[in-house]
């Protein structure tokens, strides 16, 4: 099989009740997780890589290890650049063989936004990449995106409509009250489906994208916590309305911060029943277990994509 856009991907989903699973890869184990979880599913993946993560494991690694994940599995994968910075980020991308970027644009003006998405769009399609784009600001901390609540904006469906028609963007980011991160609510979640309704009818044909979607399992962050951890308080998105933003016109579902709470517990609990490991395969093995379990849910149970692959 081979790396694939997301262009048929997103075109069987766009009016279907399921949506695509986009998940942040930064090693092996969870590279592997992710990909193994596909291939029980027979589910359409996106393995996605901020820049945070190809600093950390390095471009030629990263790209490497999905190359590998599609000669073990078979399976088709798009190979995704999350949260590009500038165009610089995404051409770097696009000549590395990504078949997506992300130009996140987000925090600049509107005019600005436009002009560089532009920029994007155009050099990746003449390669044959597709793109992505964000309009309105997600709070929350996750790698290099730092938003405060206060500087968070829902995103205008008309402005929506007029941003997608002038800048040929493939798949739009938008804000309607996620954030990323482990801490996404104080008090009760919202998601303001009026909002992604009146978006999907003025732009019906264009997939739109979740960020910051991590549900926080508390499964997960009571593992965390009980054997060492300290991240009280954390709190995702209920996987019900993810369930039904799939129903809207949301195409792909971000996962990050569950991936690295999975992954994170169950290393702790290991660690702490065993503390006469020192082999990291005795750890990462189960990290990576965790993973797949995980993710395996999230297609199944949650985007409701299991069975969907192309």
């Amino acid at each position: 099989m081979a790396l694939i856009t997301t262009k048929e991907m997103f075109a069987k989903a766009l009016n279907s009740d399921y949506a695509v699973g986009a998940f942040n890869i930064n090693n092996m184990e969870i590279v592997q997780g992710i990909v193994d979880a596909a291939k029980a599913e027979n589910a359409p993946v996106i393995l996605q890589a901020s820049a945070g993560a190809r600093k950390y494991a390095r471009p030629a690694y990263m790209k490497k290890l999905v190359e590998a994940a599609i000669e073990d599995t078979g399976i088709d994968v798009v190979l995704h650049l999350d949260h590009g910075a500038d165009f610089e980020i995404c051409k770097d991308c696009v000549d590395s063989g990504f078949t997506s970027v992300m130009y996140d644009g987000s925090k600049h003006p509107f005019e600005e936004n436009i002009k560089v998405t532009k920029q994007v769009v155009e050099y990746a399609h003449d390669h044959g990449v597709v793109v992505e784009a964000e309009l309105g600001k997600l709070a929350g901390v996750e790698d290099a995106v730092n938003v405060a609540a206060r500087d968070a904006t829902f995103t205008d469906p008309e402005e929506a409509a007029e941003f997608v028609e002038r800048t040929g963007v493939d798949s739009l980011a938008v804000a309607i009250g996620t954030s990323h991160g482990a801490y996404k609510f104080k008090g009760t979640p919202y998601l303001d489906f009026e909002r992604l309704q009146k978006i999907h009818e003025i732009i019906p044909d264009t997939p739109l994208v979740l960020h910051g979607a991590s549900s926080v399992p508390q499964e997960f962050v009571e593992l965390c916590n009980k054997y060492g951890g300290n991240v009280p308080g954390a709190q995702g998105v209920p996987e019900d309305m993810l369930t039904e933003a799939a129903k809207h016109g949301v195409c792909k579902i971000n996962v990050d911060t569950d991936l690295r709470l999975a992954m994170t517990a169950e290393i702790r609990r290991v660690m702490v029943e065993h503390p006469e490991e020192f082999d990291p395969r005795k750890y990462l093995g189960p990290g990576r277990e965790a993973i797949m379990k995980m993710v395996q849910h999230k297609m199944r149970d949650v985007m409701l994509c299991s069975g969907k692959a192309l």
